[in-house]
């Protein structure tokens, strides 16, 4: 989590709302980003799914199943799908969302008993430092 709260604070840096996400495969980091959607001028552009997409690249498979993501925000439904399609093993993440969050608190796409993939989830982790962040971003924009 510590990786992804920098990859955080450097959104932040570059004016782009402060969440970052890291994947790691056997102690090693095969992906990473920072939300870039103002940077993109793209809505999609999260941090979880430009993370996921570099580590699919890194790895050279379509399947994520040996890594953890890890995350300072709760992924939004877009992100909570390519969670699945990824078929990531493991997610941890920082804040909960409580506008947005579709992994436990709006919804729960990535445990969905009907889909063909459900990841192990750990939500909280360092959630004072993650939520933090965004509130401090907030604040100043305001």
């Amino acid at each position: 989590m510590t990786l992804a709260l920098a990859q955080a604070r450097h959104a932040a840096s570059l004016d782009e709302v402060p969440v970052g996400a890291v994947v790691m495969r056997q102690g090693q980091v095969v992906g990473q980003a920072h939300n870039e959607t103002v940077h993109r001028s793209d809505p999609t552009a999260h941090a979880e799914l430009l993370a996921i997409q570099r580590a699919l690249q890194a790895v050279g498979t379509d399947r994520l199943d040996d890594c953890t993501l890890y995350v300072t925000l709760e992924p939004c439904a877009q992100c909570a799908g390519a969670i699945v399609l990824a078929k990531v093993g493991k997610l941890v993440f920082g804040a909960y969302d409580d506008k947005a969050g579709m992994c436990g608190s709006v919804g729960d796409l990535v445990r969905h008993p009907r889909l063909n993939h459900r990841a192990e989830v750990l939500g909280g982790v360092e959630a004072e430092a993650c939520g933090d962040l965004l509130k401090a971003f907030f604040v100043a924009r305001r």
